[in-house]
């Protein structure tokens, strides 16, 4: 399995869920000075560590919509204060460079979700599957 498609070990998860806890604190605080990030409501649904710790990609979703990419700006200029922030409240030895994305699972599911509950799929549903005569068996197991 080539390297870059290596699951996360358990400790990359482990911190993972912990920075999350963090920044979602100091978010929930709000503490900013940054115009895109006040009084907004933030989800941190996510947090990726890297095999090393050095870095941390954290996946964000303004709760109850609305615009992300204001958001996201607001967040890459308090990477610096929410370093700080959360090297005060997670024991790492070194608190990981922090990148921000707009989390799209949300949005993914609900296309996946409008695509089932379209009539054409919902047609192909009701069917039981054909059956292949060549594969199909009469009970006899050959003996």
């Amino acid at each position: 399995m080539p390297r870059g498609n290596k699951p996360p070990s358990q400790r990359q998860l482990r911190v993972g869920e912990e920075l999350r806890h963090a920044i979602a604190n100091v978010i929930e605080r709000g503490d900013f000075r940054d115009p895109d990030l006040l009084g907004r409501a933030i989800t941190v649904t996510e947090v990726r560590v890297g095999p090393d710790l050095r870095n941390a990609t954290v996946f964000v979703v303004p709760l109850g919509g609305g615009e992300v990419v204001p958001i996201l700006a607001g967040l890459k200029r308090a990477k610096a204060y929410l370093r700080h922030e959360i090297g005060r409240s997670v024991q790492l030895r070194m608190v990981p460079d922090l990148s921000f994305q707009a989390d799209t699972t949300f949005d993914e599911a609900s296309r996946i979700d409008h695509i089932l509950s379209s009539p054409e799929v919902r047609r192909d549903v009701g069917r039981p599957p054909p059956i292949d005569e060549d594969f199909a068996t009469d009970g006899d197991d050959g003996e």
